[in-house]
């Protein structure tokens, strides 16, 4: 083999493997078989034989590189709406909850750029723009701090502190139901170092 199996070229690597292409097609021309053209450039014959497959289907033109494959990229502006968006929140978005999964995402950047990401390629176009998989701070999104900075001020702590301690009892907090109403956590993404709540 003169060249490893399997994608990643550098664009010097697809032109030493196209001009190889355009070789075997002159061999193609002069009438020379599959093996021999194989074992003269030093490639396997299942490589020919896809070529020369190629090449009787569009000529010459069917053997040229198409170019890297490469990943969909967004534009800086691009990228910066996504930002936004995400800020947004995915209930902005029409999902149920406030998580980001990957999976959502893909679905966003496909429907606000028609562009089409893997999950994978999500998750490193995350990570390239400072974005991490993170466990979101305990805190209901119905709270009210104002409301909650009057009831400490008007609730009487060093009373019930003290009435508690005499009594050798603890002070408990609780609902109705004496369960938590928030559902348990999830991560999500979110920026580094600015967790979500």
């Amino acid at each position: 083999m003169r060249y490893a199996q399997g994608g990643g070229l550098t664009d010097a690597e697809r032109t030493t493997r196209e001009r190889l292409r355009l070789q075997a097609v002159e061999r193609f021309e002069g009438g020379q078989k599959i093996a021999e053209i194989a074992a003269a450039l030093r490639i396997s014959v299942r490589s020919v034989e896809r070529w020369r497959r190629a090449w009787r289907e569009g000529g010459e033109a069917g053997v040229l590189s198409k170019g890297s494959p490469g990943r969909p990229r967004l534009s800086d502006a691009q990228i910066a709406r996504l930002e936004r968006e995400l800020e947004r929140g995915p209930l902005a978005h029409g999902w149920a909850d406030q998580r980001w999964t990957l999976a959502r995402i893909k679905t966003l950047i496909g429907r606000l750029f028609h562009v089409s990401y893997t999950v994978e390629g999500t998750w490193r176009l995350l990570k390239r723009h400072g974005w991490s998989w993170q466990q979101p701070t305990r805190r209901a999104i119905e709270r009210d701090d104002e409301a909650v900075e009057v009831w400490k001020k008007e609730t009487s702590w060093a009373a019930g502190k003290s009435t508690a301690a005499e009594r050798g009892a603890w002070i408990v907090f609780e609902d109705e139901a004496g369960q938590s109403m928030t559902p348990p956590r999830a991560r999500t993404w979110g920026r580094i170092g600015q967790t979500r709540s």
